[in-house]
């Protein structure tokens, strides 16, 4: 899988997942479940000890929050613009424009994935760095497979 194919997926779990927030009970209910089910999950597939936890989950936390307030803020000004509607309607020049935006996120959200990296290597190591990213990937596509099932 490219890295352009690997963002697209990422940018739609992003959507998929904002539409998990969005249906039933409240979005900050939802999101404090989704976050709890997470903490649990990864800590067991990572084995993280009590020490290292204690140092990874302030790192990894803000850098989950800040990836979620960018992909939030930045993609949903995109997402209206992507309606089936107004896609039919936009210019080439506006789809550039578009696509430079989306690019650009992607970008700031790689950045911010090479921070938490060089910030978690010495706490955790590169052994548990590789655990914590198959971990997620694990986790994000067990959330996915719940809002199939949830659909059906």
């Amino acid at each position: 899988m490219t890295m352009t194919t690997k963002h697209f997926l990422l940018l739609l779990l992003a959507f998929v997942s904002l539409g998990v927030f969005a249906q039933g009970g409240g979005l900050k209910q939802k999101k404090e479940q989704i976050k709890a089910l997470k903490v649990a999950f990864l800590t067991e597939k990572v084995q993280l000890s009590t020490d290292e936890a204690e140092k990874f989950w302030p790192i990894y936390n803000a850098f989950d929050d800040k990836q979620f307030e960018l992909r939030r803020e930045k993609m949903d000004a995109l997402r209206n613009r992507l309606d089936e509607g107004e896609l039919e309607k936009m210019s080439d020049k506006e789809a550039s424009s578009v696509l430079a935006q989306m690019e650009n996120t992607e970008s700031e959200i790689y950045q911010l994935r090479k921070k938490l990296v060089s910030d978690l290597r010495p706490i955790i190591g590169s052994l548990k760095i590789l655990k914590l990213k198959k971990a997620e990937e694990d986790f994000n596509r067990k959330l996915l497979q719940q809002f199939k099932k949830k659909k059906d």
